[in-house]
């Protein structure tokens, strides 16, 4: 008899497959997004398991309606800011995550946003929409180059390294912030900053790419530490900036422009930023391939699978 689970995120069309195969499925991808939906969907399934997305809320309300029966909640997302560790713990359920399988999506896309901001993505793409009927003198329009800038990268775990990995190709000057310094066979020629107000000094291109908390890691006298005419990109979290003191730098041409995946309180984000033409944004798209959503996918669904059978999880984040 096959072990029953809850799938209450989307999948896509192979790691579905591959979820009907392995497992008895209850697949709920839109109502589990619901508020108190998730505990009555595992119940009336008698599922063991759970997998959902990051746009299922898990508090500690949540966990404490679950059934006794359910064993795990794999989310297929690295972050796991969704859910309340503390209460799953309490109830002694096992929390998976899906790592590095996005690693190379997400850098990507930060690459995108980089260039999109240093070269005006925004700006140009407004124009061909606009039907673009006057042509350009040799001084307007002017983006700046990738090539020769320095790069300040904040959390250089592996989305970071990626992120450097890439930025060399453009042929960036790596500088980076981080818990601990990488050893020397992952750090490369990029240099390490032990204190982030150093590293902002001198970083024309600064990337985040580092997990977010509860209060903005980048304020206005951070900002005030970038040179003038600086770039800022995010694919790391929302939280992580200050969007009164980003905007205002954006306006003030302190930041010359910036590249945003993530936002404080998405999908609602400040809609100021559509205001402004030097802001180029994504709605959070970084792991938004079909490969790597599959990938994410199948990882969740290898973490269900081991536990379910008796074997440890290969991602606990409990």
């Amino acid at each position: 008899m096959r072990h029953r689970v809850l799938v209450a995120a989307a999948l896509t069309d192979a790691a579905l497959e591959v979820a009907r195969a392995r497992f008895d499925i209850l697949y709920e991808p839109t109502a589990a997004t619901e508020p108190g939906q998730m505990p009555s969907l595992a119940a009336a399934h008698n599922a063991v398991a759970v997998v959902l997305g990051s746009r299922t809320k898990v508090p500690a309300s949540e966990i404490e309606r679950l059934p006794k029966a359910v064993k795990m909640v794999a989310t297929v997302s690295v972050g796991f800011d969704h859910i309340d560790l503390a209460a799953a713990r309490a109830a002694g359920l096992i929390v998976t995550n899906t790592p590095d399988v996005l690693t190379n999506a997400t850098a990507d896309i930060t690459l995108f946003l980089m260039l999109g901001a240093l070269r005006r993505g925004k700006e140009y793409s407004q124009i061909m929409t606009d039907g673009w009927r006057r042509s350009f003198g040799l001084t307007e329009m002017l983006g700046l180059d990738a090539n020769g800038r320095t790069l300040g990268i904040v959390g250089m775990g592996r989305i970071g390294q990626a992120v450097a990995h890439r930025a060399r190709a453009f042929g960036m000057t790596i500088s980076y912030h981080n818990r601990n310094r990488l050893p020397p066979e992952q750090e490369g020629d990029a240099v390490y900053y032990p204190m982030l107000d150093a590293l902002l000094a001198q970083a024309q291109v600064l990337c985040l790419t580092v997990p977010g908390g509860s209060a903005p890691l980048i304020t206005a006298e951070k900002i005030a530490l970038l040179p003038k005419g600086a770039v800022l990109v995010n694919s790391g979290r929302g939280t992580l900036v200050d969007d009164d003191a980003l905007i205002a730098a954006l306006q003030s041409g302190h930041v010359a422009a910036a590249g945003l995946d993530v936002f404080k309180g998405e999908p609602a984000f400040d809609l100021r930023y559509n205001a402004l033409p030097n802001v180029f944004m994504t709605p959070h798209m970084g792991s938004a391939t079909l490969e790597t959503r599959t990938a994410m996918g199948m990882r969740a669904l290898d973490n269900v699978f081991a536990v379910l059978e008796g074997r440890p999880a290969p991602d606990p984040v409990t």
